[in-house]
Formats: structure tokens, C-alpha cells, sequence
């Protein structure tokens, strides 16, 4: 089942049914970019790509990248709260969010009511280089559980732990169709922790990798985005993926 709404996920989560999610993988605008509050303010074709170098800079840019720190809380909060109305008990949330705002994400999502069970690490093996300083390399994804997450150790003999660190390269971004665009590897692995034939939702699906990793591991797709363009790639490429798929089976 492949879902795909367009407009305000807080608006189109009254849609779904309460309970129904099994698991919530997201990726918000970050309202982030560079050290200080101000710089928070440029548009996100201005803060993530370079129109020199970076191909990624003939995308759209998109909104809600600048909130100041205690907007960006109250909004993941409110959002978060929402998105666990939709989730099953035991179900998990994996939202990602860059170093600048990952205490604001936990602060967040734990306001909300998930429990919170630890960060990822993405290591996307590439950062801005900035001579003498340590690269930030990496972005992090806050994993959650709405209630128990209670280990059956008789029936989980010989399976192991899911790995705390990706590394999984960036998408070029001449190849890319959204400017912040996560790999569909990364996601993929990501979704592991869904149980097979599970139902995912993206709030912000943007070009819609999380809907093309959803239906490549054979799960249920709901997916949301307020941009027109956006919104449009993403039924493209997910409705091509699903064409792909229903030829294999």
C-alpha cells in the first residue's frame, strides 16, 4: 500500500489511522546552516549548496529551514506528538537532524512523549573542509520508541544488534533530486527495525527516498510533502519504483 498526500502533515495527519504506523522515518528542514542565529535566515539553496561546484544548487530550495532554535523545538514537539498519535505501541521513530540541532531534537521528541533510545550516526565520509578544525562529518538520526521496547531473548537467539554508525557516502549531488537528499542505502538499513511488511511514514518526504527504500524491502508507504515540485518528484519516482517492483514479483 503506497499512501502520498500533499500539503501540511500536521493538517494531513488526521488522514491516517491512529495506531496504524509501525514505524516513523523523517527528515525536517534542519533550520540550520552555519554558526550563527542569522545565518539561519538564507534560503537552503544558499546554505547547502554551491552554485560553482555543488549541482545540487539547480533544485529547489524549500521552506521551514529557518526557525530560530525555540521554534524549531516547539515545532518538532508538536510534530513528534502528532506522529505518535499514529504509532502503533512499540512502534519507533527515527528522525534525523544535523549537530546543531540535535539537542533540540531530543529535547523535542521526548516532550512529545517517545521514549528516547539513543542517537545514529551517519558517516557520510565528506564535510566542507575548513583547514585547522575538526569536520563535521556527520548527521544523526534520533531513535525513539512510543512506550515498551521490551526484548524477547528466547525468540531474538542469533539475531544481533543493528549497527549505531553508517557509513554510507552522500549522494552526489549532480545526481540528486532534492538538495539535502539522504541515500536510499542509508535508508534501507534504517528501515530494518520495521518488521516485514510494516507500514513507514515520512512527514517530509521532499523527493521521496524514504517511499523508494519503503517499497525495495517490501513495506507499506505513507508519505507527505508540502512543496508542489517536490511533491511531484517524489509520485514520480516512487510510482516508478513500485512499477519496477510489481515486474520482478
Amino acid at each position: 500500500m503506497i499512501q502520498l498526500l500533499h500539503g501540511d502533515c500536521l493538517t494531513l495527519m488526521k488522514e491516517v489511522e491512529p495506531g496504524s504506523v509501525d514505524l516513523v522515518l523523517c527528515d525536517p528542514p534542519y533550520s540550520s546552516g552555519g554558526t550563527h542565529a542569522g545565518d539561519r535566515k538564507a534560503n537552503t539553496t544558499a546554505k547547502y549548496t554551491d552554485r560553482d561546484f555543488d549541482g545540487a544548487a539547480r533544485l529547489p530550495a524549500f521552506s521551514g529551514d529557518n526557525m530560530d532554535q525555540r521554534s524549531f523545538t516547539a515545532f518538532m514537539r508538536w510534530v513528534c506528538s502528532e506522529l505518535r498519535q499514529k504509532t502503533r505501541e512499540g512502534g519507533i521513530l527515527e528522525i534525523f537532524v544535523d549537530w546543531r540541532n540535535l539537542p533540540a531534537m531530543t529535547d523535542a521528541v521526548q516532550m512529545a512523549g517517545w521514549v528516547w533510545r539513543g542517537v545514529i550516526v551517519w558517516d557520510k565520509g565528506t564535510s566542507r573542509n575548513q583547514p585547522g578544525r575538526f569536520r563535521n562529518d556527520c548527521e544523526y538520526v534520533v531513535w525513539c520508541s512510543n512506550g515498551d521496547l521490551p526484548i524477547d531473548w528466547k525468540a531474538a537467539k542469533g539475531i544481533k544488534a543493528m549497527p549505531g554508525v553508517y557509513h554510507v557516502p552522500m549522494v552526489n549531488p549532480k545526481q540528486r533530486f532534492h538538495q539535502t537528499e539522504k541515500p536510499v542505502e542509508l535508508l534501507e538499513r534504517l528501515l530494518a527495525i520495521c518488521p516485514p511488511g510494516g507500514t513507514v511514514l515520512d512527514a517530509f518526504m521532499g523527493s521521496g527516498s524514504t517511499g523508494v527504500a519503503a517499497v525495495r524491502t517490501g513495506r507499506s508507504f505513507i508519505g507527505m510533502e508540502l512543496s508542489d515540485q517536490y511533491f511531484e518528484i517524489a509520485s514520480s519516482r516512487i510510482r516508478e519504483e513500485n512499477e519496477r517492483a510489481l515486474e520482478d514479483f
